[in-house]
């Protein structure tokens, strides 16, 4: 052996001394401190026989957490991620038990009850200790992580061939729009984020299709087609079915209609993984995918990165810790809120507390650690979506303290992946990007006092109740996260909207943030406007007249499809003729200027979906103040038109081409243009990895012979 090996065993030898050491002391002090935890006989015995005693156990107890709870972890690893994590003080404090046992003469003894925090005190003080060391010595942990890197990618049957190009992380920053970002970057809020932007990284703005939520994004993002994805949930005649983006069978269905139409895998097809997404891109490594949280057995690797993240107790221990330190969090601040009278709000409790910090502890920490484990092997592309900051604004608002706490956090996240990448086997280009923003406002229960259901039935004619229902929170973080509670991976929707609804002639409400479809399944079409006054003459009226109502598409036989707004306004959804004027005076652009750029463009594109509903409703918008009015239960929403809910984001190094580049393939057209639609964010990240990859060779037809839209797998 080498005088370098004999030196780095030496090291590793001190280090688990050290470990040890400081352990056993650990030991002492705790057993000083709890009466229920002994370390000698009832005479009592010497310090030296004491401390030998608490040297065996540390030393019992450390070999059992290395060898013993990686095996107890993996045989647990259908057990519900928080089901797991609940379980881990349990699992530690058995271990503890064990290890007691394992000393000679019986000699240590412990309640089980105090088991728990001996256990968990000691995993995170040995881990505290293991880590601080290896940073200190920083060419070993230099090693350290390259030779963890060697091996796995060993075990993948890799030659290492490709280390000298660098790979790619996509970080999606779930429902932090552009002015958010901006703004936490300016106020101090994310340090790390402000540091890039400009020097390192471009910032750029991009403008979502109508259905401004993640289902539609993420699935235009990855697979490179959104097509017929109208809202967050919606209503199919063909089959009788409520889809749900965030319902695992949903999301399965919706992906394979995006690779049928494509004829593409996704984005993540070479070499990729895809952590805490709805959709898998096409990638093989999965952790947390909703879209194959349906599929069971071997074949099933959307819990890997759950199980690497929990093999390790420390982990385990400190995830568990921050999940009950989140819960008291969010408990303190609701109560706060509502003790100051804070308006708008939204109910806080329940189940959701929970909820909350599985999205903002549990879900952020595994998905985390799955993107570090995969930069240590040197993957080629990587997306992962950290929903934290989108569950608190739903009920805390956009622009709260509340949110403004995670994106803190989140920064921090972010900072230690930039971290890991100076250590991966080959280099790393870090692309940060959002889904969607999130806009404020009361909610149209709030502020009318009748749910949009309720309004619905009143134009038709139909019983409202005297007492208004509330409708429930469809935030797609706290379904996501809710449906872990019993999968690890994402909840199903609790909107109380079955997802094979009986057929009658009862129109079915659905609402997706401040976007709402109204569609009724006695009719095998779409329903035109002539079609929906012979039944219920007083609907459209109703709708297209009440305040909290922005505007309404139905079909028509006469004129196509209109855009109705307030004070009997009609116009044609066809596009504009030479002077902009189409029907008494007014263009549906200028109709729909009030809500932003390409509103009247997004609204045709939606129009022509096989499953856009008889009647899609966006509520109101104020473009002075930003706000809309949810359909839900949010005070930040998104899913409609109407302010920062359609503006995301894009930062991106500057050694990657412009996302707004004329002269790149599926670029917007002009420099200086808007990059409009997830698609086209798609096509953006597809050719930034191509750059990566350096020059290619074609290996399919031309993208100039492909249709609009397809996807481009990688060479």
């Amino acid at each position: 052996m080498s005088e370098g090996r004999w030196r780095t065993a030496g090291r590793a030898l001190l280090r688990v001394i050290v470990v040890w050491a400081v352990s056993t002391l650990t030991m002492l002090a705790l057993a000083g401190l709890l009466p229920d935890f002994q370390l000698q006989s009832e005479d009592g015995e010497s310090i030296t026989r004491t401390a030998v005693t608490a040297a065996w156990g540390a030393g019992a107890f450390g070999l059992l957490t290395a060898l013993v709870w990686p095996v107890v972890v993996r045989a647990l690893l259908l057990v519900p991620a928080l089901v797991l994590g609940l379980l881990v003080f349990f699992l530690n404090g058995s271990l503890l038990l064990l290890a007691l046992w394992l000393i000679p003469d019986g000699r240590g003894t412990v309640d089980p009850d105090t088991a728990v925090v001996v256990a968990a005190v000691m995993s995170a003080v040995a881990s505290a200790t293991s880590t601080a060391l290896a940073v200190r010595d920083d060419d070993a942990y230099r090693r350290r992580l390259s030779r963890l890197a060697d091996r796995r990618r060993r075990r993948r049957g890799e030659d290492g061939s490709g280390a000298g190009l660098p790979g790619t992380v996509f970080l999606q920053l779930d429902g932090v729009g552009h002015e958010v970002l901006r703004r936490a970057a300016e106020d101090g809020v994310m340090p790390t984020v402000a540091g890039w932007i400009g020097t390192t990284h471009r910032l750029t703005r991009w403008r979502t299709d109508w259905s401004s939520q993640t289902g539609a994004s993420q699935l235009g993002i990855l697979h490179g087609s959104n097509h017929d994805v109208p809202a967050f949930r919606w209503y199919e005649k063909d089959s009788g079915r409520v889809m749900v983006t965030n319902r695992p069978a949903s999301a399965a269905e919706l992906q394979r209609r995006a690779i049928e139409r494509t004829g593409d895998g996704g984005l993540l097809t070479v070499d990729g993984a895809s952590r805490g997404n709805l959709f898998s891109g096409g990638a093989d490594q999965l952790a947390l995918v909703l879209s194959m949280a349906a599929r069971r057995g071997r074949a099933n690797r959307s819990r890997a990165g759950y199980f690497a993240y929990f093999s390790d107790p420390a982990n385990a221990v400190r995830t568990a810790l921050s999940f009950v330190a989140e819960v008291a969090r969010e408990i303190g601040q609701s109560t706060r809120a509502r003790l100051r009278g804070d308006r708008p709000r939204v109910g806080r409790g329940g189940l959701y507390p929970f909820i909350r910090a599985f999205a903002t502890v549990i879900e952020r920490d595994v998905v985390v650690a799955a993107v570090v484990g995969d930069m240590l092997v040197g993957r080629t592309a990587i997306y992962a979506d950290l929903v934290a900051y989108d569950e608190v604004a739903h009920h805390s608002g956009p622009h709260s303290r509340d949110a403004s706490q995670v994106l803190e956090r989140l920064d921090r996240s972010i900072a230690l992946i930039a971290k890991v990448a100076e250590h991966a086997p080959r280099g790393y280009r870090i692309v940060l990007l959002s889904d969607h923003g999130q806009s404020p406002g009361e909610t149209f229960e709030g502020v009318y006092g009748l749910t949009l259901k309720d309004l619905v039935r009143a134009g038709c004619g139909l019983p409202v109740s005297r007492r208004a229902r509330r409708s429930k929170s469809g935030a797609e973080a706290r379904d996501t996260a809710g449906d872990a509670l019993r999968s690890a991976l994402h909840r199903r929707l609790a909107d109380g909207a079955d997802e094979h609804p009986e057929p009658g002639s009862e129109p079915i409400v659905l609402a997706s943030g401040n976007l709402g479809l109204i569609s009724f399944p006695d009719a095998t079409e779409r329903l035109s406007r002539e079609q929906i006054e012979r039944r219920h003459p007083a609907l459209l009226s109703t709708l297209a007249n009440h305040p909290g109502i922005g505007f309404l598409l139905v079909g028509s036989e006469e004129h196509g499809s209109l855009v109705l707004g307030p004070g009997g306004a009609e116009v044609p959804l066809a596009e504009p003729a030479d002077d902009g004027l189409v029907h008494g005076g007014l263009s549906v652009d200028g109709t729909l200027a009030a809500f932003g750029p390409g509103a009247a463009d997004a609204v045709r594109r939606t129009d022509g979906f096989p499953h856009v509903a008889d009647i899609m409703v966006n509520s109101k918008y104020d473009p002075a103040t930003g706000n809309v009015h949810a359909f839900e239960e949010q005070i930040g929403s998104h899913g409609g038109l109407g302010g920062e809910q359609s503006q995301p984001f894009l930062l991106s190094p500057l050694d990657l081409s412009s996302p707004l580049s004329a002269s790149a393939p599926g670029a917007p057209g002009a420099a200086g243009a808007e990059l409009v639609g997830a698609e086209r964010v798609h096509r953006v990240l597809r050719r930034w990895l191509r750059e990566c990859q350096g020059p290619q060779v074609p290996i399919g037809p031309p993208a100039a012979a492909r249709p609009e839209g397809t996807g481009q797998g990688l060479p």
